[in-house]
């Protein structure tokens, strides 16, 4: 089945063109790329294995993401990919959409806006539904253990995640240390998504 996105320029504004997966895209456009990274009360990350035949970091441990498709917003995707890749149902009220940013393609002209959540929920190992040709293996991880994952080759390098210390730096610290430290936090403020 074809998998379409929509076309953003820029400056984040739908074009109203759309953009079937596996092809080029042309200079100046850009899709939406979503990450999630659920954790559990112990600080424990919710990361999995990537199927062994899968295009692309096969047999490699990330966090669940992917790409929208046309019609679906930020957090409309975070939640459907959560579903598709391990079978985990998130409640929209644990998330927060914790950093935003565009990174270009390495192999074509266009680039990706990325959104990254952060998703506060306790799940059963023992309840995560594995998609054949997405996922094949979950575990809960710290900070400690991913980073040596990386290190050991067997994780998504962090350039695919260049935000990592930085997610992991709020993990650890409480809302209102990060917002002393950083006076253009909005601790309280609830973004609009789309």
């Amino acid at each position: 089945m074809v998998e379409l996105w929509d076309v953003y320029d820029i400056n984040r504004n739908k074009t109203g063109r759309l953009h079937e997966r596996g092809k080029p895209m042309e200079a100046g456009d850009y899709h939406l790329v979503v990450h999630i990274w659920i954790m559990n009360d112990k600080g424990e990350f919710l990361i999995s294995k990537r199927a062994l035949d899968i295009t692309g970091w096969a047999g490699m441990w990330q966090t669940t993401g992917g790409s929208a498709v046309s019609g679906d917003d930020s957090l409309t995707t975070a939640l459907k990919e959560t579903v598709e890749e391990i079978g985990v149902v998130l409640d929209p009220k644990n998330g927060q959409l914790f950093k935003q940013y565009m990174s270009s393609h390495a192999n074509d002209e266009g680039g990706a806006f990325y959104d990254v959540w952060l998703f506060r929920q306790d799940v059963n190992i023992s309840s995560i539904i594995f998609k054949p040709d997405e996922t094949c293996d979950a575990m809960w991880a710290n900070k400690g253990k991913i980073k040596q994952m990386i290190d050991d080759g067997i994780f998504i390098s962090e350039e695919a995640y260049p935000y990592l210390d930085e997610l992991f730096y709020f993990c650890d610290k409480p809302f209102w240390e990060i917002g002393c430290q950083n006076k253009t936090a909005s601790t309280f403020a609830r973004k609009a998504i789309e």
